[in-house]
């Protein structure tokens, strides 16, 4: 039996697993690395700190398992998307990286007074301090270590290139294209680093590295010695993109959504780069197998994190899974609607100044009727993007394949059936983005055959069964409630 090594470096921490041969998990390991966040609110993370995690984690699932480490036949990653990084040519970080959340860099983009269509019309993506160009422009500014190093030394990158860099020991300085598209230094029409863009936001097109299919061979490792013979790195995404992939939604149309703290939508519009007029984002999906795939994007700050207010700041509920029960003993008549722009409205909505705001209540509504609009309000988010992107790409969407924690809320994904008007279909399994990652780097080494990796059964699917009526009431309530945010 061969297996694959597929590493997810995520915001609080990094997981790897072992795939076999048959495309199953067979173990998982977890390590968790600090958050930094000083006075100023500013989030960074220790790249070295990451490195070792790595190192640790990939070391920690093969001693559980018991697996043959000789039997690792390729390694695959997905990385926090934006997380910005900077090192030299030694391999040691020139400073923390600065972490997607981060928006220390806004004073900069304002000074810049770019022309905010241009921009969206060369990457895909509104200008905005959440991503990677404008978080290494501030790194170059204010690192001062920078002003000893010659141009060439300086290495710029997220945090797949960064692993890929301290993986092979230097001696490689690559990203994939899924990555590269959302650096905002990226053409998405002609698939490279934009001259324009790189010159607009002042970084030097030598700090950056070279862009490559998400299926080719990155370099060897030995996981820092680890290994007896140095393997491939053979998969390489951004964790959205490899859940995509993981999920099974390589067709044009399809889409798949993310339920963590936010979320992520993202639909795969094939090779057709869709420009986005409804609020969403256009970037690629992948490189694989020569073939370019591009997909529509919104992202939705609170969705988990709802349930999260509900537990730790009203005290409504001790644990998450009290809510479905909550929910379904709440009073059918309420129609209490629960805006959660705590930090403003995302996509497609873009409203930073919105406040969040509870709507509608009456005398039923108590603990339950809150708790069921919250859940409400995740849905309500989700199918806001999922009708945006309907509008962009002209096409019929038939299902949602759904993965996350909140994903085994039967209420929440019935619901979300029922407001989308979609069959909605669970994942099987967790650690998707690692689990895309290793899919990738097995099909890409030859060791998975991608029609029989993905003709598996799945588990139970969720059939609308609200009436026309009553969806399009709960949408118009929605949509007064986010009018007055």
């Amino acid at each position: 039996m061969s297996y694959i090594l597929g590493i997810d470096q995520s915001t609080q921490g990094t997981k790897a697993v072992l795939v076999d041969e048959d495309g199953e998990i067979v173990g998982r390991a977890d390590r968790s690395h600090k958050q930094i966040v000083n006075s100023k609110g500013w989030v960074s993370h220790d790249l070295n700190e990451i490195y070792e995690n790595v190192l640790a984690a990939s070391r920690d699932v093969i001693e559980k398992t018991g697996v043959d480490k000789s039997r690792i036949c390729a390694v695959g990653i997905s990385n926090q998307r934006e997380t910005t990084a900077i090192w030299n040519r030694k391999g040691k970080p020139l400073n923390e990286a600065v972490v997607w959340q981060c928006s220390r860099a806004q004073e900069m983009l304002s000074v810049l007074q770019m022309d905010e269509k241009r921009v969206k019309n060369i990457t895909g993506i509104p200008l905005s301090p959440f991503f990677p160009a404008i978080k290494m422009a501030w790194l170059l500014k204010y690192t001062e270590a920078v002003q000893n190093c010659r141009t060439e030394e300086i290495c710029l990158g997220t945090i797949d290139t960064w692993l890929i860099y301290k993986l092979t020991k230097g001696r490689e300085f690559k990203t994939d294209y899924s990555n590269a598209s959302r650096t905002q230094l990226f053409d998405i029409h002609n698939l490279c680093w934009s001259k324009e863009m790189c010159a607009s936001f002042g970084i030097p097109m030598k700090s950056l590295p070279q862009i490559c299919d998400s299926d080719s061979a990155f370099g060897e490792t030995d996981l820092g010695g680890y290994l007896e013979h140095p393997v491939p790195i053979h998969g390489v995404a951004g964790d959205s993109h490899a859940a995509l992939f993981g999920q099974g939604c390589h067709r044009s149309g399809m889409i798949k959504t993310t339920y963590g703290t936010g979320s992520s939508i993202m639909m795969n519009t094939g090779d057709n780069c869709v420009m986005s007029r409804h609020g969403l984002v256009t970037s690629l999906a992948w490189k694989v197998g020569g073939k370019v795939d591009y997909v529509l994007e919104g992202n939705i700050n609170y969705t988990g994190a709802v349930i999260t207010w509900l537990k730790d700041d009203l005290r409504l509920i001790s644990s998450p899974q009290e809510t479905e029960e909550a929910a379904r003993n709440a009073n059918p008549e309420d129609q209490t609607i629960l805006v959660p722009a705590f930090s403003g409205l995302s996509m497609p909505y873009w409203k930073s100044e919105a406040r969040a705001m509870i709507w509608h209540m009456s005398r039923i509504t108590g603990r339950n009727e809150i708790i069921k609009s919250a859940l409400e309000s995740i849905a309500f988010q989700i199918e806001a993007v999922l009708e945006a992107m309907r509008k962009d790409s002209g096409m019929e969407i038939r299902e949602l394949r759904v993965d996350g924690g909140p994903t085994k809320n039967e209420y929440l994904m019935q619901l979300q059936s029922n407001l989308s008007n979609l069959k909605v279909i669970p994942a099987r399994v967790e650690e998707l983005s690692a689990l895309g990652a290793a899919y990738i780097a097995g099909i890409g080494c030859g060791l998975f055959d991608q029609d029989k990796l993905f003709r598996v059964s799945r588990g139970k699917c969720f059939e609308p069964l609200m009436n026309a009526e009553e969806r399009k009431a709960k949408w118009n309530r929605w949509e007064k409630a986010v009018s007055m945010v």
